[in-house]
């Protein structure tokens, strides 16, 4: 008990589920409660490959921040960067140039606190708790504006974050407002769940979402509702793809299950 009060703020309810600690639970992470796996434990009886739509989606994360660095970004800005796992992004970026500066955003605390314990010896990395739905409290955070230079290309991810923003605060104009603040040879690297071509466990999925009290609700978007939200931003070849089929290196960025492959759109858009 002494080990887990040091990463549980004393804010937090652990009577309703985190959709970070879920998707924590699903990667295999130790920073989660008995209600997250128990939410995770329902999504996996309906989906049960669950667990490899989370690795799959993971595994971009490296390629499109190497895709990334291969093309001269040397800082990056991952909002909704979550709970810290295996080849988080300054860990990615820093292996191929140890110059590289990342800022990492989350709204939830137990992913900040943990992302500040992680990184309290780099000087090149930081932490900001702040809501996405704010752009101005991240663009202009002091930690943000320390370590990245908005003259100069930023890799910006927002990896599995969208999809939890609902239509009625207008995800697509959101988006922009971060698109305008990039300078040209900017990149922005998007993953969302969709329903396009799925079957009805998606939607039993969302539904025990729906029931959970978890503050984070999902919302399912079509290919062209995804693509709306690299707006003018030139999408890199494969474009808009299933989730592994974003410019695959191997097996492990290529799920079992073709459905857990499709399931979620990604892809990476450069300003012009």
């Amino acid at each position: 008990m002494v080990v887990q009060r040091e990463w549980i703020p004393q804010s937090i309810d652990v009577s309703a589920p985190s959709m970070a600690r879920t998707y924590d639970f699903l990667l295999g992470g130790a920073h989660n409660f008995a209600v997250d796996r128990d939410l995770a434990a329902h999504v996996e009886r309906v989906m049960p490959d669950a667990r490899s739509a989370a690795r799959v989606n993971r595994a971009f994360l490296g390629r499109a921040v190497r895709f990334m660095t291969d093309r001269g970004i040397k800082q990056f800005l991952d909002i909704g960067s979550g709970i810290p796992t295996v080849a988080n992004v300054h860990e990615v970026a820093q292996a191929v140039d140890p110059e590289c500066r990342v800022v990492y955003v989350d709204k939830d605390p137990i992913a900040v606190a943990h992302s500040e314990l992680m990184l309290a010896d780099n000087d090149r990395a930081t932490m900001v708790h702040a809501d996405m739905r704010d752009p101005r409290s991240i663009l202009d955070h002091p930690e943000t504006r320390a370590l990245l230079d908005f003259d100069q290309p930023v890799g910006v991810l927002m990896l599995m974050m969208l999809h939890w923003v609902p239509d009625s605060d207008d995800p697509w104009e959101l988006v922009a407002r971060y698109r305008d603040a990039l300078a040209p040879g900017s990149h922005l690297a998007i993953t969302h769940v969709t329903a396009d071509g799925q079957d009805e466990r998606l939607s039993e999925v969302t539904g025990l979402i729906q029931q959970s009290r978890s503050a984070d609700q999902l919302t399912e978007r079509p290919h062209d509702r995804v693509s709306a939200l690299f707006g003018d931003f030139d999408l890199v070849e494969p474009g808009l793809v299933g989730c592994a089929a974003w410019r695959p290196t191997g097996r492990g960025d290529v799920s079992d299950s073709s459905a857990m492959n499709t399931v979620i759109y990604a892809g990476v858009g450069r300003k012009p």
